[in-house]
Formats: C-alpha cells, sequence, structure tokens
C-alpha cells in the first residue's frame, strides 16, 4: 500500500488537497494531509517536525510518497531527512527547495523578500496575499479561497533548512506549473529530481486536481524502494 503524505504550502491548510486525495483514495492509495499550523511563534523547523510525526503513524509495510507544494517543499525535505528510511519518494509540487541552509528568503528573488517583509510589518506574521497570487482569478473560486486564507508565521520564511544529506538519497520528482512564476524547475533540477511540467496556476491542486493526481501516481513508479524495516 502507499501512503500519500500531503503537505500543504504557506497561507493554505489541509483543505488544500480536498480535491485531489479523493482522486488518489480511488486508485487504491491512502493520504494523510498534516496541518502545518500558523501560530506566530511556529517555524519551519517546527513543520517539519509535525511532518515527520506524521510519517511515523504511516505502517512500516507502506511505501510513503511525501508531497510538497511551494513552502512545504522545504518543509518535506528537512522531514525526509530525519526519516529516510521511511520515505520511497518526495515530490515538489511547484516547491521551494534547495541544499542544507536554504529558506524561502535565500532562494526568493529580493523583490518577493522586500514585499514580504512590507507585509508583515513590525509583526510575526505575514498576512495573506490575494488569491490572484496563487493564480486563482475566477471570481467565485478567488473569494472562496480568500476566505479560507490565513496569516503565515515569518519565522518560516526566515530559518534555514538543517539538512544533514540523508534527504539526498531519496528519489524526487519536481511538478513544476506552467506558465511559471519562480524557477521551480531548476530548484529541483539542482537536486538531481526529474522534473515534470504541469499546466496550470501555482494553485494547481485547486483547479487542475486530477491532472496532479495522475502526477503523483506516476512518481510512485520512480520510488527509491521500501523502506528498511
Amino acid at each position: 500500500m502507499t501512503t500519500f503524505v500531503l503537505v500543504h504550502g504557506a497561507w493554505h491548510g489541509p483543505w488544500a488537497w480536498d480535491r485531489v486525495a479523493p482522486l488518489l483514495h480511488a486508485a487504491g492509495m491512502r493520504t494523510l494531509t498534516p496541518d502545518l499550523g500558523a501560530a506566530e511563534d511556529q517555524g519551519l523547523h517546527d513543520h517539519a517536525k509535525a511532518v515527520a510525526a506524521a510519517v511515523d503513524t504511516v505502517a512500516q509495510s507502506d511505501d510513503v510518497v511525501l508531497v510538497g507544494h511551494s513552502y512545504a517543499g522545504l518543509v518535506v525535505r528537512e522531514a525526509a531527512d530525519a526519516r529516510p528510511e521511511a520515505i520511497g519518494h518526495i515530490v515538489l509540487v511547484d516547491g521551494w527547495a534547495g541544499p542544507d541552509g536554504s529558506s524561502m528568503f535565500s532562494l526568493a528573488p529580493d523583490a518577493f523578500v522586500a514585499a514580504v517583509r512590507a507585509a508583515a510589518g513590525d509583526g510575526r506574521r505575514i498576512p495573506a496575499p490575494p488569491p490572484a497570487a496563487f493564480g486563482i482569478v475566477e471570481p467565485d473560486a478567488a473569494a472562496g479561497l480568500a476566505a479560507r486564507l490565513r496569516p503565515q508565521p515569518l519565522c518560516t520564511f526566515t530559518e534555514p533548512t538543517r539538512l544533514t544529506g540523508a534527504v539526498d538519497r531519496i528519489a524526487g520528482t519536481a511538478v513544476y506549473c506552467r506558465p511559471q512564476t519562480y524557477p521551480f524547475d531548476r530548484f529541483g533540477e539542482a537536486l538531481g529530481y526529474r522534473t515534470l511540467p504541469l499546466d496550470g496556476p501555482h494553485d494547481v491542486m485547486l483547479t487542475h486536481p486530477k491532472p496532479l493526481a495522475r502526477a503523483l501516481l506516476d512518481a510512485r513508479s520512480f520510488s527509491s524502494g521500501k523502506r528498511e524495516i
């Protein structure tokens, strides 16, 4: 049995996967959708620990595919580094990712960093940007998304990942959405991941769940293998 651990990105919640998870279930897969939380004192390391704890609940006989959207690309790589024996494959969906010491602010362009810092002001949380920032522009969909987005802890964007190198022994796929907003394909290539284009906006799991589900199922065939028991 394969379990997909689906990890949402910044400003989102587990609900981001509500249209993808049923498609994976219909294909005979299991899913977990951990909540990264949005308390102002939480950082990237707290989020990685939450994902690792979710992985710990999966049966040892299962093959685990760890999926991170956007900011969660950094989170899932740190979580996988802590549980390398448990993870069969990593999938980044328009995911930020890099080597040890990478953070959102170290990977993002200066304009992005400046805009985020300005939005946070003197506070410790970043207000959610408008839905259009995620590629959601249809009025009803945008209104629904705006109502669910939540502030993001600033320290999640400033904390650098702590990686031992164990994560680099796990096979990975970088799904990048077209047209691109940031060089997510290059982030994946730099890590040695296979790259896979997918037409759709940054929040592709909301707009194109079927193609994304197919891409996730396809990634299973590139698994690093069963965990060691």
